[in-house]
């Protein structure tokens, strides 16, 4: 059954998810808004239900409860062939040659064998590769290989783009190609959600995200409004350092390991009432600065200190 949900400017729509695995729920309840065109993140540690999420938003597995809308689409399997799907286990068939392997992927949504073998060789080239176009799948690296699926993913040009866990096992230079691929995905027209434990990534490509944990959404929205759930932090440096500086600092003021100057919250009313007691108090100011903390700090904020732990900033 086909909805009207694609006229809203949404590429995806789910409400109130779950699904349990012996009798826990590893999702409980998630909601989803992804815009068309945009570039969508799901965060969250290791076994937070995001490869879960993901596979019930494709219906490769069905929800226990909640409903999803892909492309207009109630049942998101009527939406297949629109759509790339990179999954988590990566899996190509080590005897095949690296553009029949994009193109066989291809061909199993719909693209015919001609074309794509062409749009193979030519992404290939494109992305620094060409010297590999007929080297089997055996003989690639694990990063080339898992590249070369990528791009099987996106060899029948998709309008929606999914990508579980996408840069992991790819090493610096073909995390760059990734990031690269993704955007240009991006500029002709489709629409990207991918799932990821990294925060640089997503801060680096995400236009909105989610943030995910114990099977529940603990945030969505833009990064710069999730790093706004933290106040900014200021770093100063006492022109004449002495006694008494922590005093007429803010109460969350530490002292930096060098000994010589100090980080503290921005207070709501700004930070100019803090220098000037210090100005007046004669310390002066060698130096400061003042910046929005990371995705990261806001992801451990949201998520909690334990959840957090082991996911790379």
């Amino acid at each position: 059954m086909e909805s009207n949900a694609a006229a809203t400017g949404l590429a995806l729509t789910a409400s109130g998810l779950v699904k349990r695995f012996g009798g826990r729920r590893v999702v409980d309840g998630i909601d989803l808004q992804v815009p068309t065109g945009a570039v969508y993140g799901v965060l969250g540690p290791n076994g937070a239900g995001k490869t879960t999420t993901l596979r019930m938003l494709l219906g490769i597995i069905e929800p226990d409860a909640g409903h999803r809308c892909l492309l207009g689409h109630d049942a998101p399997r009527d939406a297949s062939d629109r759509v790339g799907y990179l999954p988590e286990e990566r899996g190509l068939y080590p005897g095949m040659k690296a553009r029949e392997a994009i193109a066989f992927m291809g061909a199993l949504r719909g693209l015919d064998w001609a074309t794509g073998r062409k749009r193979a060789g030519v992404m290939m080239e494109r992305a620094g590769l060409g010297d590999s176009i007929d080297t089997k799948i055996r003989k690639l690296s694990k990063g080339m290989a898992q590249f070369v699926q990528l791009l099987g993913s996106v060899v029948h040009e998709p309008e929606f783009l999914v990508l579980d866990e996408p840069f992991s096992g790819l090493d610096p230079v073909n995390q760059e190609r990734l990031e690269g691929l993704v955007m240009a995905e991006r500029d002709r027209g489709a629409t990207i959600l991918f799932s990821t434990h990294v925060m640089a990534h997503a801060e680096r490509l995400c236009d909105r995200l989610a943030i995910i944990a114990g099977g529940k959404r603990r945030f969505e929205g833009t990064v710069a409004e999730a790093r706004g759930t933290l106040p900014m932090r200021a770093h100063y440096v006492p022109h004449h350092p002495g006694d008494g500086i922590a005093a007429l600092l803010p109460p969350d003021a530490q002292r930096d390991r060098q000994g010589d100057g100090w980080t503290f919250s921005v207070p709501e009313e700004g930070v100019e009432q803090t220098l000037s007691r210090l100005i007046a108090g004669g310390f002066g100011i060698a130096g400061l600065s003042i910046e929005r903390p990371g995705l990261h700090d806001a992801f451990v904020r949201i998520v909690g200190k334990a959840a957090a732990e082991g996911t790379p900033a």
